[in-house]
Order: C-alpha cells, then sequence, then structure tokens
C-alpha cells in the first residue's frame, strides 16, 4: 500500500551531474551531409545562459545521457524527456494521471437541502465551511501561479517538468472544486473568494505566503549561485512542505471530520479528493527539495536548517491560531488545544522529511483517522457515491 504521507525520498538518485550541449544559433549552410555524427560531436560545453528549452538548436549535439541531468542549474536540452535520471518524478507524473478526477462528478444534493435548511447545521459548523472554502478557493490559486509563473521556471529537468505540468492542472481543477461547492451551496461568491483580504485569520496565512511568490517570481532572479540556489531551495520548502504540508491540514481535519458525521458529505469527498492530490504535490516537492541537497550538499548549512527551523515553528503558530479562530468554542468532537498538537507533530513529520530533528517532544497525532483517509482505503456503494480509490483505466495500483 503506498503511504501518500511518508516519502523520506528513499529513492532519490545520487548519480554526478555533468552540465553538457553548447547551444549555437541554427546555420542552415551548415546543415549538410557531412555534417558530424552526434556521438562525435562535444557534450562537455556549457551553455551561457539558463536553459529553458527555448534555446536555438545546435544541429550534430551530442544525445543527452543521465548523469547530464539536474534538478537545477541544468543546461542539457529540455526537450529531451529520456533517458530519465528522476524515476521517482515520472512515477508521480503517471500516479496523478491514473487519479484523475472531476468536481461534477460529486454527489451535492444532500450537501444543499443541509445548508438550505435552517436547522441542518449551526453557526459554527457554517462558518468552518465558509473559512476553509473562503482560504482553500485563494491558497490553490496562489500555488497555482507560482507552479507556473516561478518554480517551472527554476526546475531544469524535463520528468520534473512534466509533473508539474500535471499539479498545475490539479490546482486548477482544486480551484473549480470549492468554486463549485461554493455555487451549489448558493454562498455569496464576492465574500468567500475575497475572504483572503477580508477575515483576519484567512488573510495571515496567505500574506505569509506571497514574499516566497514574490521572490521566485522576480523577473531578475536566476539561480547559479549558492545564495540564489539557497533561496529557491527556501522558498520551494514553503510553499511544499509548510504551505501545502501544513497550512492545508486544519481545514482537512476541519471539513473531514463533518463527513465522518454525515453531514456536508459532499464537500467533504470533495476535500478527501483535493487532500490525496496535495499529499502527493508535498511528497514531490519534498523529492525535490532533498534531491536539490544531496546535489548541492553546499547549500544545507546549519545557519539555513536554523532559518528552515524558525519558519516552520511559525507557520505552526499561524495555522494554531487560524485553528483558534474558525472553532473557538470547539465542535464535532474537536477544538484548538487537539489541533496544536496536531500541527506540531505533523511538524515533526515535515522536519524528518528533509532531514531536520523534530522540535517538539512527546506529541502524537489526535486524529489517528486521518491516516485512514489519507491512505484511501474507504469502501463505498458506487451507485451512491463514486469510489475514493477511483482510477483512469484500473491503471494503478495501491
Amino acid at each position: 500500500m503506498q503511504n501518500w504521507d511518508d516519502p523520506l525520498a528513499s529513492n532519490l538518485g545520487t548519480s554526478p551531474a555533468q552540465p553538457t550541449i553548447a547551444a549555437q544559433p541554427f546555420d542552415l549552410e551548415a546543415t549538410t551531409t557531412d555534417a558530424a555524427p552526434a556521438q562525435n560531436a562535444d557534450s562537455s560545453a556549457v551553455v551561457d545562459t539558463g536553459a529553458t528549452g527555448l534555446e536555438d538548436i545546435e544541429m550534430g549535439a551530442a544525445r543527452i545521457r543521465v548523469d547530464d541531468k539536474k534538478i537545477i542549474n541544468c543546461h542539457a536540452d529540455l526537450n529531451q524527456l529520456v533517458p530519465f535520471k528522476y524515476e521517482w518524478a515520472w512515477t508521480k507524473y503517471l500516479d496523478g494521471c491514473a487519479n484523475h478526477w472531476m468536481p461534477q462528478e460529486v454527489n451535492m444534493t444532500a450537501d444543499i437541502a443541509l445548508w438550505k435548511d435552517p436547522q441542518g447545521l449551526t453557526d459554527d459548523e457554517r462558518t468552518v465551511i465558509k473559512r476553509n472554502l473562503g482560504f482553500f478557493s485563494t491558497a490553490d490559486s496562489l500555488v497555482a501561479n507560482n507552479l507556473v509563473l516561478a518554480v517551472y521556471k527554476h526546475i531544469t529537468n524535463p520528468e520534473c517538468r512534466q509533473y508539474l505540468l500535471r499539479q498545475a492542472f490539479e490546482e486548477a481543477l482544486h480551484t473549480h472544486a470549492y468554486q463549485y461547492c461554493i455555487e451549489s451551496l448558493g454562498l455569496d461568491e464576492g465574500e468567500v473568494f475575497n475572504m483572503y483580504r477580508e477575515v483576519p485569520s484567512v488573510a495571515r496565512k496567505a500574506e505569509w505566503a506571497l514574499p516566497f511568490t514574490q521572490s521566485l517570481g522576480d523577473p531578475d532572479f536566476a539561480t547559479g549561485t549558492p545564495e540564489t540556489d539557497q533561496r529557491l531551495l527556501r522558498d520551494l520548502i514553503a510553499f511544499y512542505v509548510i504551505f501545502e504540508g501544513i497550512f492545508f491540514y486544519v481545514g482537512f481535519v476541519q471539513i473531514l471530520s463533518m463527513g465522518r458525521r454525515n453531514k456536508m458529505t459532499g464537500v467533504a469527498e470533495q476535500f478527501q479528493y483535493i487532500m490525496r492530490d496535495e499529499s502527493m504535490h508535498m511528497n514531490f516537492g519534498i523529492d525535490v527539495i532533498n534531491q536539490i541537497k544531496l546535489e548541492n550538499p553546499h547549500l544545507w548549512t546549519d545557519e539555513f536548517q536554523q532559518e528552515i527551523i524558525t519558519l516552520i515553528m511559525d507557520a505552526v503558530k499561524l495555522e494554531t491560531q487560524y485553528a483558534q479562530d474558525t472553532m473557538p468554542r470547539g465542535i464535532l468532537g474537536l477544538n484548538a488545544n487537539m489541533f496544536a498538537e496536531y500541527l506540531q507533530y505533523i511538524a515533526n513529520r515535515r522536519c524528518s522529511q528533509i532531514g531536520i530533528t523534530p522540535q517538539y517532544e512527546g506529541v502524537s497525532n489526535p486524529f489517528p483517522w486521518m491516516s485512514e483517509l489519507l491512505d484511501l482505503k474507504k469502501e463505498k456503494n458506487f451507485f451512491e457515491t463514486r469510489v475514493t480509490e477511483y482510477q483512469t483505466g484500473g491503471a494503478l495500483q495501491w
């Protein structure tokens, strides 16, 4: 059984990477039948500018070797997907494709009736639904923009980029799912989608993430020095480990807890599909982070690790405050103190996954049922709702 929440990068390669292939202007007159065969071309030259996949084509250049590939600062031809160096990236791409779903496939009839019933939900339960739709609807858009405009540019490996394209689509799909829930329930779309500007508990998390988006999206930013490479690594940790790996989990617990009590089951099912996708996103990001560390060990200094620890611990405090703001009185058998311990437990796992010593002693998981949902071994009546472990073409084995 595959565990989405515990990659620990055991499958990362450690082959040394060597730059290759000089990109030169295409000279039509030089392209004759007398051109040197590809195997005789020099494969040791390095491109002077960053590789984007849009450089001029060099006729007669050497074929890409596995060891030419690197996660960052690679100047090999990005248009050549194979040979694979990082099989885990391609596997995650295939897994994502095999688990395609669409929001409209989830039956929202029971949710609509419950939401319209004045006695169907308490005010606190309604607040939980609206606050989480407000946070997630803009959070996934923020992540998608970061991927498309920044991360994709700086990850210089084609199989990793292939997964990033799939992830970008899934982020769009998640925003679609939130919009579908909001529309189905008849909520004020302007209120919910603008909540990250109006509700402090929602706004603080978005504000925390924006500097890292702006850092990666800086048009003048380029990797290639220890300082800029470290900056990229920090921003990847901020998004994959903290934003998707910590900031999403209070909302996941709250919504899925409602579903376990047979309330808002359609919204909860949408969130379960989303949590499955986000777990894969996080695990892919952790593999990328750990691979960058393997290929660039000089970046992983004691000072840098302390900076990351501070970021993680600040995030735990921020997300604990979000739990208190969204659930001040405790509902659904949950309370803010339970979330405080859960977030420390999650933070310890994230630290371990990127090679940092766990920071919180004596904490355990107060929500063991979340592990069940992450494993996605939930049997359902197919005629009532689609099975959670649905796969296109039965391609994926769990």
